[in-house]
């Protein structure tokens, strides 16, 4: 037998198998029949298969090259074998023959005679319209005479058979119709009567199961109807009782699914014979009251369990009656028609219960109570249909209904209702938050499903909720009225800070997955996720941005909602650098937006509103470019270049807003963004190409604004054109002192830190003579505060750029320094002093205490509107004119004031004295002390974050300015010690983006020995004078707090050191900062700040060195302490020594355990560490100010601290290393002992008796070193009894022992005397027990002096020895306590003798 061929045999091995096979003349199991073609032409399938011709394959006949590729020939059809065409046929007649076209078919129609049939005419009616044929219950009861007949055939056929039967001589009368809604009830007459059985209700009229089908026409009905009166005789001639028997016997007989079957058919037929008798009756149309109760689901039947109609009940008076030969009212449901009726009377609450908020059409919040007409549309619903008003459930069915209207009004109703939930309208009426609830309920995904609809009307209405639901009202106008404040294009990103878990998560995940979650559409997690932490997250992932784009695109939307749409981008451009990216690299989105909304050339428009905005400029795009510029400087930089968007500012800016051809208000707005995109671009160094191009038309603008300021009243908008100018103005100037540098290797965006600056000092020169009268024309309307007021940011815009011209004019180096140190002398006494000693300008500082968010923190109160995935600053219905951002608000005037005093003084030293009596003023000095003050920090939100970072600009520009002066005055400075406490706290509250400031805090003001007056004013003295406690060497002079805190002013630029190295942000962050503020225009990233999740420094940042030194340390496989951490942890002792005693303010925001924790991590950090003479001297100087009297108190450690999961685990590593270094060293045991007083938790001296018990014998603190009194470890009486009995055993087996632990002895001496003398009824028999065991043992001990002390303890006294007084004698109460007991003990032992 052959095999079968192998894996690895080659076509030798083939073609040897082939000669082998061929030669054996086997049969093959396979036979191959050659079948011919498909159609059967040339086979003969009778014909046996060949079998000599065998597919064999010769190697040696195949060629060397493949054969050329040669197209087929193309087939030709082959006539079938049966119809062969006829050879003499015309090819085109055949064609014409077999033609099926509708012509040739057309050509056909022959019209019928109709000459000799009779016309009839329509039969008049006494109804408007014809009636229209319905199917009847006796109709579908009676089966089809053919399958394939349709309804309205069969209809025609029996109407025709019912015609043939009627004769001719018989006319129909129509009744007289009764009045209307008259409902008629008959009784049935005596041939109805007849064919009834005795004893029961049902009555037969006709055959019910037997038809006669299958019988010809009229000898079916005869049959039929004979073996049915046949069947009627039966069933009289039968008792009841026989009856009954016989229907037994058949049902026991039957399948019971043919009798289900028959009775239902039966019913069928009862009810169609009904009302066809109802129909014959005369009396005109009335409605049939059906008995049985309604099939209703519960869920619709529960409220309404009083409308239902009970069996016999009167029909319910309905405003229209139904006839049975209305359109699909054959059957009448009345159920159904519940809402034709009237409305069941308002119910009235009479309990405080919650009700289900109702909403009318414009969104407002219907009262309960609320009795509204029914043309209003409001009662339009199912549930509680007496209430007017539709509920967020109601509103969501809606908007998925299949009628469009009804989704559009949902849609626009949901809109109102988040716009005013958002406006606060509905503060105190409602549970909970509207949009939480919204949210959670998935409207995010109903919105976006509705954006895929096809009807123009449910589009705009979705665009326009979205936009209801993600731009809170207020906030863009805040933003962009801030623009020109003191880095006031700045922003934060309006996204939800990252939740500690998730932080947590992220360090323990490898790195691939951490990248895989920081972009969470390649992590694959599902839009409804992303939503639930970020709504803008979970939208993008819906692939948002190309349907906005087909939008505008391609279905050409109104005005409103291009404008919609354009805000819906701004808002998606403000979340992230990241949505700020998609946004631009979504396909034909921005060429959309500038081809339609940015043409150069468009037909004029006049006033009034606009039929369409595409193909007009939109101010509104001009906006998305402006903030998709501030993400960064690589956006802006592809903005402007590919784009085409600086043809775009060029045609904007150089024609005047009036002869742009557009509405007055939507020019101006255009103008005003066109230079705010132009600002920002000019802050990264771009576009400076454009100024020698727009210079005349800049200065035009300028020549333009004194005019403009005298307007009465000055017009908002003008007022935020030229500010927005001099902002722009500001920016250029920078750029001409802006020299080329290194770009930020730290930064990814660094890379784009382009060339130079195009503009030079020559081409801004000559701005400031522009500049300086308008300021000085502002600055009259100053007495004036509503005209003042109405000036906007213009004067300090004015500021801003005269400081911004004087720093560029320094960096000159081919300028004479002369010039302008006389130009600044010249500002000043001309402008700058006789403004500060205007009294004027102190109602300004009076009112910042007023406008502070700091003073204020309700000001910054989280809306209850404010859902946490979706970020807004919660501005709606605008701020308060005595806000920080309000009309009224000082902030920005007195930053841009404090700023260019601040560059005049740094530039010419001369000034700084002079300029420095602006920190004089008494408002700002009562500003300076309510901030430092302890007072409730305001909760950082996003309006708080905002409104917090221009207000630390204000302090730590005044700060600069104080330091300055300080430096400068021999004198002392004023007030030095109020501005350090400001700089302490500021530093702690400065947010993400002020690196720069928190750097330059660190090296001016916060170690600068000017504000610390006490150094040189007997504070040295005073601290000496006042501290009563020194542990450890009492004699040594140099331990006293004032040396002390001498040697730490000395070592103030060590410290400063210390804390520069530890507090540092980092590099990359910081360098940003620094470009930020310095001006730097090469270097600077992008406008838009870090995340503000937290401050840039904790709470408790003095202890920073502490903690940094403690984590190295866990940290360290070898355990060797890092370098110099002597150094670090004195330096670090030293300035916490220095804020404890002449700034406790600054310390009041960290808990006293917080601050013990941070000692005891001194101990923790090395095994020696702590031997330290200088660590020693400074730990028990700060162990002293924690232990007294009105710091102890405050002591909690069973609160959670920050930075510590857990106390107790703290302290059990604490008694851990204190058993194995402390060598018996008193502050280690001043520490230990701290914790275990009675007040604390019973965890903390648990763990001391029951797992550390080896440490007692190293605690030989002695009584008189005790920090704290010995009343607070020995009262309460102790009553856990676990750790009573730990006591005991602790005395007994000698473990404690006043040699070598004086104060625990004392401790646990106290409280078992207190326990074995307990006389409570109220304890448990356990506890009775244990102290009656106590007490034994005790009367039994052989150490008559344990037995002595533990039976006679009277009161604690740290002036004995023993730590305790004694009784002389027991008092009479024990005695007979201890009498009894031993008298019961003796007792027994004589008994069991």
């Amino acid at each position: 037998m052959l095999s079968r061929p192998k894996p690895g045999e080659s076509e030798v091995d083939l073609l040897r198998f082939q000669r082998q096979f061929l030669a054996a003349g086997t049969v093959p199991a396979v036979r191959l029949v050659k079948k011919g073609s498909r159609r059967g032409g040339d086979i003969n399938l009778d014909q046996p298969p060949l079998q000599d011709h065998r597919d064999v394959v010769m190697l040696d006949s195949l060629p060397d090259l493949p054969p050329a590729l040669v197209p087929a020939p193309p087939k030709r059809a082959r006539p079938s074998p049966g119809h062969l065409p006829p050879e003499d046929e015309d090819p085109e007649e055949r064609l014409d023959r077999h033609d099926e076209h509708i012509t040739a078919v057309l050509t056909k129609i022959i019209e019928r005679d109709t000459s000799s049939e009779a016309v009839k005419l329509p039969v008049s009616s006494g109804v408007a319209f014809p009636l229209v044929f319905h199917r009847s219950q006796e109709r579908q009861g009676k089966p089809a005479v053919s399958g394939k007949r349709s309804i309205f055939a069969q209809e025609i056929a029996a109407r025709r058979v019912s015609e043939a039967r009627v004769p001719q001589t018989e006319k129909v009368v129509p009744p007289l119709d009764p009045p209307e809604g008259a409902v008629t009830c008959e009784a049935p007459t005596p041939g109805d009567q007849g064919c009834q059985l005795p004893g029961s209700s049902r009555s037969f009229q006709g055959p019910c199961l037997v038809t006669g089908k299958g019988l010809p026409g009229q000898e079916a009905e005869q049959e039929a109807q004979a073996i049915h009166e046949e069947n009627v005789a039966r069933l009289q001639a039968m008792t009841h009782e026989e009856i009954l028997q016989e229907q037994q016997r058949l049902l026991a007989q039957l399948n019971p699914g043919l009798v289900a079957f028959l009775r239902s058919r039966s019913h069928t037929h009862e009810q169609a014979g009904e009302e066809a008798t109802d129909g014959q009756r005369p009396g005109g149309p009335s409605v049939v009251v059906i008995k049985e109760k309604p099939v209703m689901p519960p869920s619709a039947r529960e409220p309404r369990k009083k409308d239902e109609l009970e069996p016999g009940g009167p029909a319910p008076v309905l405003p229209v009656t139904p006839h049975k030969d209305w359109l699909h009212m054959d059957t009448v449901e009345l159920e159904k028609l519940h809402w034709t009726q009237d409305l069941p009377p308002l119910r009235q609450q009479q309990t405080q219960e919650r009700m289900q908020a109702r909403f009318g059409l414009q969104g407002e919040l219907l009262a309960p109570s609320a009795d509204l007409p029914t043309h209003l549309g409001l009662h339009h619903h199912g549930e509680e249909a007496e209430r007017a008003g539709y509920s967020l459930q109601e509103l969501f069915h809606l908007t998925r209904s299949q009628v469009s209207q009804q989704r559009v009004l949902a849609l626009q109703v949901l809109a109102q209702v988040i716009s005013r939930a958002q406006a606060g309208e509905f503060g105190g009426q409602l549970v909970g938050s509207i949009l939480r609830l919204l949210l959670d309920a998935g409207f995010l995904f109903l919105l976006r499903f509705s954006l895929d609809d096809r009807v123009d009307g449910v589009l705009a209405a979705a665009v326009r909720a979205l936009r209801a639901l993600l731009v809170a009202p207020g906030d863009e106008e805040l933003l962009d009225s801030t623009f020109s404040w003191y880095h006031g294009a700045s922003v934060f990103p309006l996204m939800p800070r990252q939740e500690d878990e998730d932080d947590e998560n992220e360090s323990k995940e490898p790195p691939a997955e951490k990248a895989k979650r920081k972009n969470p559409e390649e992590g694959g997690r599902p839009p409804p996720v992303l939503a639930q932490h970020d709504v803008i997250k979970g939208l993008l992932a819906t692939n948002l941005l190309p349907r906005l784009r087909y939008l505008l695109e391609m279905t050409c939307p109104g005005p409103a909602v291009v404008l919609d749409i354009l805000a819906v981008l701004i808002r998606l451009a403000r979340h992230s650098l990241e949505s700020a990216t998609r946004v631009l690299e979504c396909p034909r989105l921005i060429e959309t937006v500038v081809r339609e909304f940015l043409p150069t050339s468009w037909a004029p428009v006049g006033v009034g509103p606009l039929p369409s905005r595409h193909g007009v400029p939109c101010a509104a795009a001009m906006k998305l470019f402006r903030v998709l510029a501030s993400a960064g400087r690589n956006i802006a930089a592809r903005l402007l270049s590919s784009f085409d968007l600086r043809s775009r500012l060029c045609r904007f800016i150089a024609e005047a807003p009036q002869e742009l051809a557009l509405p007055p208000e939507e020019a101006e707005t255009l103008s005003t963004e066109a230079f705010r995109l132009w600002a920002v671009a000019a802050s990264y160094g771009q576009g400076s190409d454009l100024y020698r191009e727009l210079y005349p038309v800049l200065v035009q603008a300028l020549q333009a604004v004194p005019q403009e300021l005298g307007a009465r009243p000055p017009r908002p908008l003008a007022m935020q054109r030229i500010a927005s100018l001099l902002t722009l103005l500001t920016q250029l100037t920078l750029a001409a002192s802006s020299t080329a540098s290194e770009p930020i290797s730290d930064c990814a965006e660094a890379s784009l830190s382009g060339t130079p600056s195009l503009i030079t000092w020559t081409q801004v020169s000559g701005l400031r003579p522009l500049v300086e009268p308008c300021l000085r024309q502002t600055l009259k309307l100053l007495p004036r505060p509503e005209m003042w007021n109405a000036l906007g940011p213009v004067p300090a815009a004015c500021l801003l750029f005269l400081g911004a011209y004087y720093q560029a004019w320094s960096q000159q180096p081919s300028l004479c320094p002369g010039d302008w140190l006389q130009d600044m002398e010249r500002l000043s006494e001309e402008l700058l002093l006789p403004l500060l000693r205007q009294p004027t300008l102190g109602s300004l500082w009076d009112s910042l205490r007023h406008c502070s968010s700091l003073c204020n923190p309700l000001s910054c109160a989280l809306a209850p509107e404010a859902p946490p995935s979706l970020v807004s600053l919660g501005c709606a219905g605008g701020c308060p004119p005595l806000s920080l951002a309000g009309s009224a608000s000082p902030f920005p005037f007195l930053t841009a004031l404090l700023s260019l005093c601040n560059t005049l003084s740094q530039i010419h030293k001369g000034l700084c004295s002079q300029l420095a009596a602006i920190l004089a003023s008494p408002g700002l000095q009562n500003y300076f002390l309510q901030c430092v003050a302890p007072v409730a920090v305001p909760v950082l939100t996003a309006f708080s974050a905002w409104a917090l970072r221009h207000e630390n600009h204000l302090q730590y520009l005044a700060l600069s300015l104080a330091q300055r002066a300080a430096a400068l005055q021999p004198v002392p400075a004023t007030n030095p010690t109020l501005h350090h406490g400001v700089a302490l706290a500021l530093l702690s509250r400065l947010l993400p983006g002020s690196e720069h400031l928190a750097h330059e805090l660190l090296l001016s003001c916060v170690f600068r020995p000017e504000f610390l007056p006490e150094r040189a004013s007997g504070g040295l003295e005073a601290a000496d004078f006042s501290d009563r406690l020194c542990l450890g060497s009492r004699g040594d002079p140099g331990c006293g707090r004032g040396a002390l805190l001498a040697q730490a002013c000395q070592d103030l630029p060590s410290i400063r050191s210390c804390y520069l190295t530890h507090c540092a942000p980092a590099r990359a962050s910081l360098l940003a900062s620094q470009a930020l503020y310095r001006g730097e225009l090469q270097r600077l990233p992008a406008l838009l700040l870090p995340v503000p999740g937290e401050p840039l420094l904790p709470t408790d940042w003095p202890f920073l060195p502490l903690i940094h030194l403690y984590h190295q340390a866990s940290d360290s496989p070898s355990g060797c302490p890092p370098a110099d951490a002597v150094g670090t942890v004195t330096r670090a002792l030293q300035w916490v020594l220095v804020l404890e005693s002449w700034r406790p303010q600054a310390l009041w925001a960290v808990p006293p355990a917080a601050r013990l924790a941070r000692l005891m991590c001194v101990f923790l950090v090395d095994s020696d560490l702590f031997r330290e003479t200088p660590v020693q001297r400074l730990v028990a100087a700060l162990l002293a100010r924690l232990c007294q009297p009105q710091v102890l108190p405050n002591l909690n450690l069973d609160c959670p601290l920050p930075g510590l999961t857990s106390f107790p685990d703290l302290y059990a590593s604490f008694l851990e290393h204190f058993e194995a270094v402390s060598f018996g060293d008193h502050l280690f045991g001043a520490l230990v002992l701290l914790p275990l007083q009675r007040r604390f938790s019973v965890t903390l001296r648990l763990a001391l008796f029951g797992e550390h018990v080896g440490a007692l014998r190293a605690l030989g603190l002695p009584l008189s070193q005790l920090p704290v009194a010995l009343e607070c470890y020995t009262g309460p009486p102790e009553d856990n009894l676990a750790l009573l009995q730990l006591y005991f055993r602790a005395l007994l087996t000698g473990a404690l022992c006043p040699r070598w632990c004086p104060v625990l002895y004392a401790v646990a001496v106290a409280h078992v005397n207190s326990f074995i003398f307990s006389q409570d009824p109220k304890c448990s028999d356990e506890v009775k027990a244990t102290s009656r065991s106590m007490l034994q043992k005790t009367w039994l001990l052989g150490d008559e002096c344990l037995r002595k002390h533990i039976l006679h303890y009277k009161l604690p006294n740290s002036a004995l020895p023993e730590g305790f007084e004694l009784y002389p004698e027991l008092p009479p109460l024990r005695q007979q306590h201890l009498q009894r007991l031993i008298s019961g003990v003796l007792q027994t032992r004589g008994s069991e003798t």
